[in-house]
């Protein structure tokens, strides 16, 4: 499943009664735009650039190609002063996020050389205020970053709406699969199938568990073997594995491929509780392998019909952070660390080591047995994110940053890793589920929380920091 590009609209202006004043100055600004476009070119993303506008019907113009565009953000970037009128159609046809950039030549102006037209090269800034209060009062959310053309800080503040865009991309275009049945009495877990396509544009195919069985009837032993010979280049194998196990898992992960392919699938949350060994049972036990790689392509694939968990780590994922589903386990209140990982599937990209695949003979809390996929995530930065859902039905993003520290840990065929988040762990507990984010999270690597509230102001839900 190949996720859609973030696509960029852009569009550079100034004020046209400028030209015939200042011949030399129109020049040097759409010098200025060409730079501004070829760096966004080189962010991994689609820019759809509509050139240079100079007055309120260029504006109107420029607008009806980004609104025909569908960007996932769209930036205006001032060269000098120019009026709002100029700017407020684009922002309010193209029903997009927008981002004001103004970006002068230089750190500063020669003062004693420069003559007027000189000056309005670096006046962009002059109509930014004038910008956010038209935004404002057109209920139009503003954003803009200011700074000089090659000022390497002002791009990556940049560099952060970019990303955002690319979660705003991932989900807007999403189809989540959703497949099986509630993990009994997970009220927190259970969510409104409407809240995501009408949040975010997404969609939700609802799947039953004969979808896989039907596939996994047509693996053959050759599909599997070959499954298996996968598995043991990226895992290392425990004693506790039995063969006949690890194949089932093989052939089960085999047909998720097919089943994700088939549906066109960018995550996938399931569970089925199963009975004494039935085939369905088992088709359950045996998701945790498929769904360790499948979440290590980019298709997060949760248990516990964990479906905002999904889309928290496909947010996750689409700004190159990895993000493994995630809960509490314990805490250490010597080493004041807050112990958290899961049994089942797993995002590799945050292993510390060679993921090790255990024999389970029991699920804990869950029916069936099979293969569980085990690590420590490697040390350093790292940034919670889950999706809450509100008494009003509204959506949020829910971060909070911490360091994985080295340490003991259980060997039960989880992922676990021990988070220093700088505080007493039992209050940070307490402060975290106050938040409203629910029993599953997000794990992914860095410091991310600014780009997660980038992309909740683009996404237009509330954004929540513990």
């Amino acid at each position: 499943m190949t996720h859609r590009q973030a696509r960029i609209g852009l569009v550079a202006g100034g004020l046209g009664t400028y030209w015939p004043q200042f011949p030399s100055l129109l020049p040097q600004l759409q010098e200025s735009a060409r730079y501004v476009s070829q760096r966004f070119q080189e962010m991994d993303t689609e820019v759809i650039d509509v050139g240079f506008i100079s007055d309120a019907q260029e504006g109107a113009a420029a607008a009806e190609k980004l609104r025909r565009a569908d960007c996932d953000l769209i930036v205006l970037f001032l060269t000098t002063y120019l009026t709002a009128s100029m700017v407020l159609p684009i922002a309010r046809r193209s029903n997009t996020p927008v981002l004001v950039i103004d970006l002068q030549p230089t750190e500063k102006m020669d003062h004693a050389s420069f003559d007027t037209g000189a000056w309005l090269a670096y006046c962009g800034q002059c109509p930014v205020p004038e910008m956010g209060n038209t935004f404002r009062r057109a209920g139009i959310p503003f954003r803009s970053v200011s700074g000089w053309l090659r000022q390497e800080s002002a791009w990556r503040r940049i560099g952060q709406w970019i990303r955002a865009a690319h979660v705003r991309a991932a989900l807007r275009h999403a189809r989540h699969g959703l497949m099986g049945h509630l993990y009994p009495g997970m009220l927190d877990v259970s969510t409104d199938l409407t809240l995501l396509p009408a949040t975010f544009g997404s969609h939700v195919e609802v799947l039953e568990f004969d979808d896989l069985r039907q596939r996994v009837e047509q693996v053959t032993e050759a599909e599997t073997k070959q499954r298996m010979d996968l598995a043991r280049e990226i895992f290392t194998l425990d004693d506790t594995v039995r063969e006949e196990d690890f194949a089932w898992g093989a052939t089960v992960s085999v047909a998720l491929d097919r089943l994700v392919d088939d549906f066109a699938l960018d995550s996938l949350a399931y569970y089925h509780r199963g009975l004494d060994g039935e085939q369905h049972e088992r088709l359950g036990a045996g998701m945790i392998l498929g769904a360790s790689l499948l979440t290590a392509r980019g298709i997060p694939a949760t248990g516990e019909y964990e479906l905002r968990t999904t889309v928290a780590q496909l947010a996750t994922q689409a700004v190159g952070a990895g993000g493994s589903f995630c809960e509490l386990q314990a805490l250490n209140f010597e080493d004041n660390v807050v112990e958290m990982g899961h049994d089942g599937p797993a995002h590799l990209a945050v292993s510390a080591r060679d993921p090790l695949l255990r024999g389970l003979g029991v699920y804990h809390g869950k029916r069936g047995w099979g293969v569980s996929v085990e690590f420590d995530v490697r040390p350093g930065p790292v940034t919670l994110l889950g999706l809450g859902q509100d008494r009003d039905g509204s959506l949020s993003f829910i971060a909070a940053e911490g360091t994985v520290v080295p340490g003991p840990l259980l060997a039960i065929g989880n992922t676990t890793s021990r988070v220093d988040f700088g505080r007493d762990p039992g209050e940070w507990v307490d402060d975290w589920s106050a938040s409203g984010v629910g029993h599953h999270w997000s794990l992914s690597l860095d410091h991310r929380a600014a780009d997660y509230r980038a992309a909740a102001s683009l996404l237009g839900i509330e954004f929540r920091q513990v």
